[in-house]
């Protein structure tokens, strides 16, 4: 084993918005800085709260449950909605500035699923930067949080319990042995060919839990942002819900609209209906495309994506936007309660690497960066009383030390064949191509470490995805197009296994 580092204090894995929440929370902690930026940074949407007059938890709450698909867990969405506005004031108290009216009220938006205004923004389309900055300040104005430059690659584990992990720091290999593990590792968005995750969203976190005996959940639901920008690059940019919101409107290749054909509530349908109805529109070869020029000085409103489509030669004040769906937020995850305790003693999660239920089968727009202000917060809580000093042989997968980290591109033939069969309209004979195609694969992928986790996740996903013979929220089976009432309810996976059993 590599050298070993005892720390004094848990160890946060992942440096966004739920990771440092739950840093900022301890009495002391060591948190892992993986390279790239993470999620956070690019969220352009905002964060949703129940903070008006004619609004409320419970309504905020209701919406949630709509959205999920008969999978959200009444107690974790009650958690999220009644907790939301203390944690969005204690963000504000730590200095994050969102956009407000001339007499300093906060400006509400509304987006996809929400039956009122209730989504605050910052810089118009930059939310997740002004939350970032401002936790990140918070952080450099202590020194009760040290900060670890290195990417982990694995759990370590003494008796069964985690108590630690394996990172690349620098060139090394090293061993960090911690009272506490909480991994803030973010999604798995990269798994597709189109994503808005940036570099470094693979699912890591999820992959590591599953291989320490944590159990998973709900791996079959991804959520696809309908617009995204179809320009050829990798991440797609995002176009926020926020333009829809504010009157933007999709439209086909002819300028016509399409979205009331699919649902009551058109453009602010939820996002696994828009982002539907624009595959198919494509399907038929008409296209789609955000018409967003009815908007009122929309480069000062939206800097965000006036940059992005000024880098493709397009001025969203005077052109059609052409827009596609792409793998964006992950319902899937590791199996944590309120507290974001897993199965797996030593460990917990939180952020979009958990599944608490709190999303159910598809997210309501703008509850991710809320989720790890609130879960973030109660995380902290709670490991704070649960340390326990790591005593004894560790032990980690050897080769967690052994293999080089970087997939080469076999990645890419895994990434498409992901999006082409495991995409927004799934079946059962493509997702058995799916899974030969890449367990072909996964004898190269398994070189690296970042092409073993792909394969592994990938693999979970597709059979998760097979075993749910109907279709509910981000996840559509055109072979079982109607929900099932005898498979309402959430599925759990054991990694080791890569069993999955229903649970009430």
């Amino acid at each position: 084993m590599a050298d070993i580092t005892r720390l004094d204090a848990p160890l946060v894995v992942g440096a966004g918005v739920a990771g440092l929440t739950v840093a900022l929370g301890l009495p002391r902690a060591y948190v892992v800085s993986t390279p790239d930026m993470g999620s956070t940074w690019w969220a352009q949407g905002g964060i949703a709260v129940a903070l008006s007059g004619d609004d409320s938890p419970g309504r905020h709450a209701d919406d949630t449950l709509s959205v999920g698909g008969g999978l959200g867990v009444r107690q974790m969405v009650d958690l999220l909605t009644s907790e939301g506005p203390a944690a969005v004031e204690n963000l504000i108290a730590l200095g994050a500035e969102f956009d407000r009216d001339e007499s300093g009220q906060l400006l509400l938006g509304r987006e996809g699923g929400h039956q009122i205004r209730r989504v605050i923004h910052a810089d118009g389309d930059a939310t997740g930067a002004e939350v970032m900055r401002a936790l990140t300040a918070a952080v450099d104005a202590t020194d009760r949080i040290v900060t670890i430059q290195g990417r982990v690659v694995d759990l370590v584990t003494i008796d069964n319990r985690v108590a630690g992990v394996v990172a690349i720091a620098g060139k090394d290999r090293r061993v960090f042995l911690a009272p506490a593990v909480v991994l803030a590792t973010g999604g798995a968005g990269r798994l597709f060919s189109r994503t808005t995750n940036p570099a470094g969203v693979n699912g890591d976190g999820i992959v590591m839990a599953g291989r320490a005996g944590a159990r998973l959940a709900d791996l079959e639901f991804v959520q696809f942002h309908p617009t995204a920008l179809l320009a050829g690059k990798d991440p797609m940019p995002l176009l926020t819900e926020a333009l829809r919101g504010d009157g933007a409107l999709l439209v086909d290749a002819h300028g016509r609209r399409f979205m009331d054909q699919y649902h009551p509530m058109a453009e602010l349908a939820p996002r696994d209906i828009v982002a539907r109805a624009i595959f198919w529109q494509h399907d038929k070869g008409l296209g789609a495309y955000l018409d967003a020029r009815s908007i009122i000085n929309f480069s000062d409103r939206y800097p965000t994506v006036t940059a992005h489509a000024n880098s493709v030669g397009l001025d969203p004040s005077s052109d059609l936007l052409p827009v596609s769906p792409a793998a964006h937020y992950y319902m899937g995850g590791i199996d944590t309660d309120g507290n974001g305790r897993t199965s797996v003693p030593g460990l917990w999660a939180v952020g979009e690497c958990s599944s608490s239920g709190v999303h159910g089968a598809n997210r309501l727009a703008s509850n991710s960066l809320l989720e790890g202000l609130v879960f973030g917060t109660r995380v902290s809580s709670d490991v704070a009383n649960g340390l326990v000093e790591p005593v004894g042989e560790p032990r980690a997968p050897q080769d967690a030390f052994d293999l080089p980290l970087i997939a080469g591109p076999a990645l890419d033939d895994l990434r498409q064949i992901m999006w082409d069969r495991v995409g927004l309209v799934r079946s059962g004979s493509g997702l058995w191509e799916a899974r030969n195609h890449v367990f072909d694969l996964a004898g190269v992928l398994r070189r690296t470490i970042s092409g073993r986790i792909a394969a592994e996740l990938s693999l979970m996903v597709i059979l998760a995805a097979l075993r749910r013979s109907e279709s509910r929220g981000g996840h559509y089976r055109a072979d079982y197009p109607e929900p099932d009432p005898l498979q309402e309810h959430r599925s759990l996976t054991d990694a080791t296994r890569a069993e999955m059993v229903a649970v009430a």
